[in-house]
């Protein structure tokens, strides 16, 4: 039995000096690894620096730029919406409420000049719920977009922190 417990040392003790060789190695490639880590933490931190500096001295400029171009777009979907049949219908239905609450006004108007008690109504006004459900339908939209925008700033400042923008 004393045997096989020297053999079992004597291959233990082997196996240890293998694997000093192999871990001494493995060592200083991982004091390597950790070294590039941190040198590019620090370059990402310095390119970060950079990037919100240059940004935050330029947010107006582009903020503007971004507001600037949406009155193109507005006046592009001013007038395709206005094209629509279902919205010239929709604008003549409203236009008859506004009308009808003009001739209140005017009944009011009319009565009071004569001295008369006024029994005409007063004008109610209808939420136009077709027109929310439209602004719902593009502020949906507007904010799937800025999202896509959003994400393009990210990328840019991710290739710029990375070192390959």
């Amino acid at each position: 039995m004393a045997t096989e417990i020297e053999k079992a040392a004597e291959r233990v003790a082997k196996l240890r000096a293998q694997a000093e060789k192999v871990s001494g190695p493995l060592v200083e490639a991982e004091a390597q690894l950790q070294a590039a880590e941190e040198a590019e933490a620090a370059r990402r931190a310095e390119r970060a620096e950079d990037y919100n500096r240059e940004f935050v001295d330029s947010w107006r400029e582009r903020a503007d730029s971004v507001v600037a171009s949406g009155d193109e777009f507005y006046d592009k979907f001013a007038e395709a919406i206005s094209a629509e049949p279902w919205f010239q219908a929709y604008a003549e239905y409203r236009a008859a409420r506004h009308k009808r609450g003009h001739v209140l006004t005017e009944a009011q108007r009319a009565q009071r000049a004569l001295g008369e008690t006024v029994t005409v109504p007063e004008p109610r006004w209808f939420a136009a719920e077709v027109v929310e459900d439209i602004a719902k339908l593009v502020e949906k939209r507007a904010y799937e977009m800025a999202a896509e925008y959003s994400q393009g700033l990210e990328d840019e400042r991710e290739a710029r922190l990375s070192g390959k923008g």
